[in-house]
């Protein structure tokens, strides 16, 4: 081993030598051995480097990344963590079509769909799926509290619409003579329903209102609003296919 100036050369190296940074079967002096057991042969560069083997972590060993140590990841002992501790958000990105959550079986629990739906299984079984106008439940739905959503609209140069995606309850209260047009309702095959509440101006200007060609009234005869001011009339719609045709029914008239 090479040495500095006129200082001794270490005792007890033996035969083996120190090269290329790595200590072979060798003692640095007589009262502190080196366990070659605990050297590794390969130092791994703070630059990067390819692994060609797997890099193990005892339980509840972190692999940290991040300045202070932004993100963790490790095993308990009990349960796998990953742990976000840093700013910002957490992102688990695909350039692939799509990211699974799985059992080890392959059982899919969740899907998120690049540019598609995002569902949700119970036991491999779709029951919950994203839709381009909102979300599809596939089987039965219970909830603790069910709202629908409620829409006034207005009338421009006698014409008023009624978007069906906007909700399922509206209003509208009347301004001048209006033609209405049920828009968007669900495709064909899927049944759907508004109550719509009708009301007279303040001045009892006796405004009336076209329905579309669409609805079918009972006895074909469609109702004649209550002209008094501030008259409340309600009607219900419903269709199950696409909209061609609506069956109109009046739910109560001259509400308070």
């Amino acid at each position: 081993m090479p040495y500095i100036g006129n200082q001794p050369a270490p005792q007890n190296v033996g035969s083996d030598a120190i090269t290329d940074g790595s200590i072979v079967n060798a003692d640095i002096n007589a009262s502190a051995a080196i366990d070659i057991t605990k050297l590794s042969t390969t130092v791994v560069p703070t630059s990067g480097a390819t692994l060609t083997g797997a890099l193990n972590f005892g339980d509840s060993v972190n692999a940290n990344f991040g300045a202070g140590n932004d993100l963790q990841i490790y095993h308990s002992g009990t349960n796998s963590h990953i742990r976000d501790a840093g700013t910002g958000n957490l992102l688990i990105q695909t350039n692939g079509t799509a990211i699974n959550m799985q059992g080890t079986s392959g059982e899919n629990y969740a899907i998120f769909n690049d540019n598609g739906a995002v569902t949700l299984n119970y036991d491999n079984s779709l029951r919950f799926a994203t839709t381009s106008v909102g979300a599809d439940v596939n089987g039965e739905l219970i909830a603790d509290s069910y709202n629908e959503t409620y829409a006034a609209v207005t009338s421009s140069s006698n014409a008023t619409t009624v978007d069906c995606e906007a909700g399922n309850a509206f209003s509208h209260t009347l301004t001048e003579n209006t033609t209405f047009t049920f828009s968007n309702p669900p495709a064909s095959g899927t049944a759907y329903s508004f109550s719509i509440e009708i009301i007279q101006d303040a001045s009892a200007s006796g405004f009336t209102v076209t329905w579309p060609s669409s609805v079918d009234w009972p006895l074909a005869t469609a109702p004649t609003l209550t002209a008094t001011a501030s008259a409340k009339d309600v009607f219900v719609f419903t269709t199950r296919d696409g909209g061609t045709n609506w069956y109109g029914f009046t739910a109560g008239q001259a509400l308070g």
